[in-house]
Formats: C-alpha cells, structure tokens, sequence
C-alpha cells in the first residue's frame, strides 16, 4: 500500500533532520570572501539534494559572484506551475561568544534547532525540497509542474538573481511563486504574508568648508558639517512623525476594512510590543494610526547612523568638513520608488542649511507591494495552512522588504504565496538563531499538501 503523506514524512523525519544538519554545517557566509568554497559547496548541496528529489534539468548556474540553482519537473500538462524560491547563503555568526553552542554545529535544545541558518532561510527552504521529495515517493508523480530558484547571495543584496530573473522570463514562466522566509504571527497561528513594504536606501553627505577648522578660530563663522546635516535631518519628519517629503504620501492608500479587522482579531498587546519587543519607554510615530498599521502598512523614514568628526578618546576641537548618513524610507504598495527618490532628492536640496552642500547617494530600491487574497493559490494555501495547525489562518503584512518577490511580480507578473514556519523570536541574524523542530516537519507536510491540492 502507498504511503500517505504523513506515513512518509514520518518515517524518514530522522533523515530529513540529519540531511538538513548537513546543510547547515557549510558555512556559507555570503559576504566574506574567506567563505566563497563554502558557499560553493551549499550550491552543489542544493543542487545534489533537487536531483535526490526527482527534479530535472538542475543547473549551477554561474554568476558574477555567488551560483543560482535551477531545477523543473514539467511533466503535469494542464496543471498550474510553482516557482519554488529560497537561499542557501546566511548572515555571518558574529558575535561569537553570543552563541550558547557553535554556530555551524546545529544543536538540538528545547525542541529547537539551534545554528546559523537554521530558520533563515535553510531550513525553511529545505522544506520545499522534502515536500517535492515526499510527493514524489508516494505518488510517483507531482500534482503541479515546479520550477526551483534558489540564490546563494540574498544577504549581500541580491544581484545576482535580479540580474537573472528579466533575463530569463520565458525560462521561469510560472502561476505562482512560493517563499518560505517569513514566520508565523505567533506559535500556532497559520499566517500568510499578503503584503510587503518596498525600500528605498540612500546616503546624505554634507560639505562644509574646504577642511577640517580649528573651532577657536573660526567657530562662530564657518559652517559645522555635522551641525548642517543634523539640522537637514531634523526637517524630514515633523515630531508627529510625518514625512515632509512633498507629495510623499499622494498614492498612500490605506488598508481594506477586512485587513483592519483581521488585524484587531490577532493576539496584539500594544503594552507588550512596547516592553519586549521595542524595549524602550514609549513608541514613536503617526500614533492616530494602530501599532500594527504604522508597521505593516505606513511609510517611514529612518536614520540608520551617522559618521563624520572627530570621535576617538580625548578631545580634538575641529569644526568637521564632511558628515554622512545613512537613511532609508520604506514604501507601501502604489508608491513609485523612482518617484521617491526624484521627491526626496529635490527636498533635501530645499533643506540643506546656508554654507552646506549635500548629496543624496541611492544604494537601493524595490517597490511595496500587494497579493490578491482571494488568488486561487492563496486560498488553497489558506485552506492547507488552517487543517494543518488546527485553526483559522490569518492574513499579515511585513513592515520588511522581500526584493525578489518584486522582481517575480513586476518581471514574470505572477503573485507570491509566503508561507513561512519560522516564530517571531527565532532571532534572525542574531546569535542563537533557532528554528522549532515541530514547525521544519509540519512545514514539509504542509507545503506537500498545498502543492497537492492546488493542482486539484
């Protein structure tokens, strides 16, 4: 008698666990070059466990820096087609003696898995590869056609695949794309991820005079870089933490009624955000708007540092020539970064204080945007999702930026399922990263019974 579903996942749970421990050994830390032959090693990792799986036509594809895998099994005709996305590189561990147990040793504590990369993003995407792998073994066949992406540079910027994806439109055709890089609103809860906040990254730099001045000789005269650049700062948002820009907020839409009302129905303590979360002694922002809508659902401007001066020990009394700052804005869907950029550009000229020049350096962009609830794919995930953790599921969005669920949007012009099985605390990029063990089985089963049912 075939196996079902669950009957296979269980038995060979001790070899998909072991196989991922395996994984996540390689320490693929994308941006130090020192680790380039172990990102090279995940690549061929992925690339051996597609083919264990039965996927066809799986390719190492060479970039200009990091691999992208490929793989397709095409043989449904008729069936929709699943474009599974994730990435095999992770953050570097740092620092080290944060970890209760190495980094690249994962460890099994509390009914977690402990180790880089364990939630972020490779167990998750490993996920895909059994739930192919489980339905392969017990059908003998898939009930969709799939396509694999996986990108070996997600945490140094993604430029490889961003490059790859317009290039190759025919190639990654698809009727939906499938992530598993988010986490589930709170242990238990089934959540899909519907919306997403683009981002627009710049850098302000500020000239005053020709060189750094003595302050006793011509303090009082000569312009402060630093002071100006504070000054040019402080006008980007008023203390209500509106955003100057003009015209900044003309496509803003708010959210529909039912995403206000299933967000008032999801266990959120305002009081608890504030003292475990953010830490601090009160929040900050549109405070006319609910918590989770200043987060999911706003535009904001942040200042991410600033640099410039003299800041070693003693005292060293100049009057800085250069200052810089690091500051981004995240959009919300119908946004236009281009238009952002040109908008900020203009009023940050307007704002630069007498004796300062500025300039506004743009290190990145991606649009916010939107899925369709009511996609079939959504609705079948939905579905799937709420039988498998035993209650109704609830529909978020990230205050983050996901660029490549952009490029499948506005480039292959299809939507993305974000189904993700990590917790809010997995603390990712921090030490200790965690993923639950319960949540790496249930995710394989759950995504083989999404693939099964959408191609019903």
């Amino acid at each position: 008698m075939p196996h079902s579903i669950d009957s296979f996942a269980s038995l060979h749970q001790d070899r998909f666990l072991s196989e991922l421990f395996d994984f996540i050994r390689i320490p693929s830390i994308s941006t130090l070059p020192e680790h380039n032959g172990d990102v090279r090693r995940a690549a061929e990792f992925v690339a051996q466990s597609l083919r264990h799986a039965g996927l066809e036509n799986v390719e190492i594809i060479e970039t200009d820096r990091h691999p992208l895998i490929y793989a397709d099994w095409l043989h449904a005709p008729g069936k929709p087609t699943v474009l599974c996305y994730g990435h095999y590189d992770v953050q570097p561990p740092d620092p080290l003696e944060l970890w209760e147990t190495p980094p690249f040793e994962p460890t099994l504590r509390n009914g977690n898995i402990y180790a880089r990369g364990a939630v972020d993003d490779k167990g998750q995407m490993y996920m895909h590869v059994k739930a192919v792998e489980t339905l392969m073994a017990t059908r003998g066949t898939l009930p969709v056609n799939v396509k694999f992406l996986i990108e070996g540079e997600e945490e140094v910027g993604g430029a490889s695949i961003s490059k790859y994806v317009p290039e190759n439109k025919a190639k990654l055709a698809a009727d939906v794309a499938l992530v598993s890089d988010t986490a589930l609103y709170a242990e238990g809860i089934p959540t899909l991820c519907i919306g997403l906040r683009g981002l627009v990254y710049t850098e302000i730099e500020a000239w005053g005079p020709a060189r750094d001045l003595h302050s006793g000789l011509y303090g009082g005269a000569a312009p402060n870089a630093i002071f100006g650049l504070v000054e040019l700062l402080g006008r980007l948002k008023d203390a209500g933490g509106r955003i100057q820009i003009p015209g900044f907020y003309d496509t803003v839409r708010p959210p529909a009624p039912e995403e206000h009302e299933s967000w008032r129905q999801l266990p959120f303590s305002e009081q608890e955000f504030l003292d475990h979360e953010v830490g601090s002694t009160a929040l900050t922002g549109e405070l006319q708007y609910h918590v989770l809508e200043r987060v999911w659902a706003r535009p904001t401007l942040e200042v991410h540092g600033i640099a410039g001066g003299f800041t070693g020990a003693g005292s060293k009394t100049v009057i800085p020539a250069r200052a810089t700052a690091k500051v981004s804005l995240r959009l919300v869907p119908d946004q236009d970064p281009v238009a952002v950029v040109d908008a900020f550009r203009a009023y940050v000229a307007s704002v630069t204080p007498a004796g300062i020049r500025s300039e506004v350096r743009v290190l990145g962009t991606s649009p916010g945007l939107l899925v369709d609830p009511n996609h079939d794919a959504i609705r079948v995930a939905a579905g799937v999702f709420a039988e498998a953790l035993g209650r109704p599921t609830v529909f978020t969005r990230s205050g983050g930026s996901i660029p490549i669920v952009g490029e499948f949007a506005h480039h292959l012009g299809i939507p993305t399922v974000l189904m993700g099985f990590g917790l809010p605390d997995d603390g990712l990029h921090s030490p200790n990263e965690k993923f639950k063990l319960d949540n790496y089985y249930t995710g394989i089963r759950t995504i083989a019974r999404f693939l099964e049912q959408y191609g019903a």
